[in-house]
């Protein structure tokens, strides 16, 4: 096995998903997530993309991601808004609880640790 991982979309199906029906405010968003990398101790990498929508998120893991195309805004339970296009990046711990809404289809990668 290589010691490197080149994040390319097209090496890997993407999985599909959408967000919980009790979490969905607006929209009728579609996740595409293209799993690249996964190590023990709970720690994942790929990419994601979603099309417009609006829905609730409650994050339990530590994520860091940089938005790779689109525009999203991320808005905190304290009304703390992030308005996310390509270039950005952010972290969100474990508590973090808010909204999710993708304006334009976002795909950013990600590390995500448990």
């Amino acid at each position: 096995m290589a010691d490197y991982v080149q994040l390319n979309v097209d090496d890997v199906e993407p999985e599909l998903g959408a967000p919980a029906a009790d979490r969905l405010i607006s929209g009728a968003p579609i996740f595409r997530t293209w799993s690249m990398d996964e190590a023990d101790g709970g720690l994942y990498a790929g990419i994601w993309e979603a099309t417009p929508g609006k829905w609730r998120v409650v994050y339990d893991e530590w994520e860091y991601f940089h938005i790779l195309s689109g525009y999203s805004i991320v808005t905190g339970e304290d009304g703390k808004a992030f308005h996310l296009r390509a270039g950005d990046r952010l972290i969100l711990r474990p508590g973090f609880k808010g909204t999710w809404e993708v304006i334009e289809t976002t795909r950013k990668d990600y590390v995500i640790r448990l």
